[in-house]
């Protein structure tokens, strides 16, 4: 490992959100009284807002970002003693921050940090679905792959092997039929394990055959922590700059990167009696 990597890895030993409680709290997150922070992200028309519902039930409650037409969902479950919030991320094909929506998105995982992703992703077009999840990997160790709508997938012919597929990105793999409640359960229990460092993910990363473009990368990630002592997930950072993110562009000439706007209350709260 290089001294540029060393360096990146001691600034990242803290990445969760009990640690990030601050840049939390920025994106509206009220972490007191919950064990764990869970995000929900996917491509749209994947059923997320169906495992949503089935996780949270009637624990939830709606409204928008700040300034932004984007709809916000956060909801709550218990889970062998834990309470978890999660909050639903705007459904989006990408992170790359060329729509709020992704912005949205992005910054939650980048900057909010929380203590586990969940990614659904559609059986039935799992190569689409699984340009967000290589995304997403990018930036966090903690993430579970939702492989959902797994019934139409068989009804298509399709034969999905989730263990060579959990082997191959590194982090759990559940197959799901939420709409049926199937897989709700293995959700939950890979949920916790990852949160709880119980499963060991080893997250599924691009690495450039040019050595020279990975030594840049390395270079460029050192400069930012030097820079900007509080940032994790770096070397993504680095990628986003290279390849011309406006807005990651901006953040650093604003000397503003690893911090968010701080979102209003949310508007038009339904708060639902717990289950």
């Amino acid at each position: 490992m290089s001294a540029g990597a060393e360096t990146i890895a001691a600034k990242q030993c803290g990445a969760c959100s009990s640690c990030n409680t601050s840049e939390l709290s920025r994106l509206g997150i009220k972490v007191g009284g919950w064990d764990y922070i869970v995000a929900l992200a996917g491509n749209p028309n994947t059923g997320k807002s169906t495992i949503f519902n089935a996780l949270t039930g009637l624990r939830q409650h709606v409204g928008n970002w700040s300034g932004k037409t984007v709809r916000r969902a956060e909801g709550a479950f218990n889970y062998n003693g834990k309470k978890f919030k999660l909050v639903d991320l705007p459904g989006t094909y990408s992170l790359l921050s060329t729509s709020v929506d992704e912005e949205v998105a992005r910054d939650f995982v980048l900057f909010g940090q929380p203590d586990v992703t969940v990614i659904v992703v559609d059986a039935t077009r799992l190569e689409r679905n699984l340009c967000l999840a290589m995304q997403v990997l990018e930036i966090t160790d903690r993430a579970v792959i939702a492989l959902n709508l797994i019934d139409e997938a068989r009804r298509d012919g399709l034969t999905i092997d989730e263990r060579a597929l959990a082997r191959e990105l590194g982090v759990p793999v559940v197959p799901m039929a939420a709409r049926r409640g199937e897989g709700i359960t293995d959700l939950l229990r890979a949920v916790e394990n990852v949160a709880e460092g119980a499963y060991p993910t080893r997250p599924r990363r691009i690495k450039f055959a040019d050595t020279a473009l990975e030594a840049a990368v390395d270079d460029l990630a050192a400069q930012l922590v030097s820079a900007f002592p509080d940032l994790h997930n770096a070397r993504w950072v680095a990628l986003r700059l290279l390849e011309g993110d406006a807005s990651i562009i901006r953040a650093v000439g604003e000397g503003t990167l690893g911090t968010v706007k701080q979102p209003n209350h949310l508007v038009n709260l339904v708060q639902l009696e717990a289950r």
